[in-house]
């Protein structure tokens, strides 16, 4: 099988596109959270600790020097991005508690009884006609004279 031929099968299964529309949605989803947490969540936050921007927020481990940039740990834009993966993360959480309750619902609804195969329901004919017949009903058994 040509390579060609084998990745053109791989890329079209149905859980490689799925994955695919999945990722495109997450990024899309990770930009609106990022907003929302940048524009939104943020500003009043940092209102709230004193008017402090968060993205601001940094330590500089070396001061700029001529034509060299300082060195600095942006810790404020980290404080930035775990509060966009908790909102993320808190939302996928929210998503799939949904989803299980969903499919709870599903097993709990009690599913019609599986049809007998037909060798059964023939076998229950005749054991039906044999109970009914006058010959199939046993006889006592005869009585010994002495």
């Amino acid at each position: 099988m040509s390579i060609a031929k084998e990745f053109k099968e791989f890329a079209m299964k149905g859980n490689v596109v799925d994955m695919a529309v999945g990722i495109i949605i997450g990024a899309a989803f990770g930009k609106i959270v990022a907003s929302f947490v940048a524009n939104i969540v943020m500003p009043p936050l940092g209102l709230l600790i004193g008017g402090v921007d968060f993205t601001d927020l940094a330590y500089v481990l070396k001061p700029a020097e001529g034509d060299a940039e300082a060195v600095v740990l942006a810790y404020g834009a980290f404080i930035q991005t775990v509060f966009d993966f908790v909102i993320v993360a808190f939302a996928i959480f929210m998503a799939i508690k949904a989803m299980n309750s969903l499919k709870k619902k599903e097993e709990e609804a009690p599913a019609a009884p599986a049809k007998p195969a037909e060798d059964i329901l023939l076998l229950r004919e005749i054991r039906d006609s044999l109970k009914k017949s006058p010959a199939a009903k046993p006889k006592a058994p005869a009585k010994k004279k002495k």
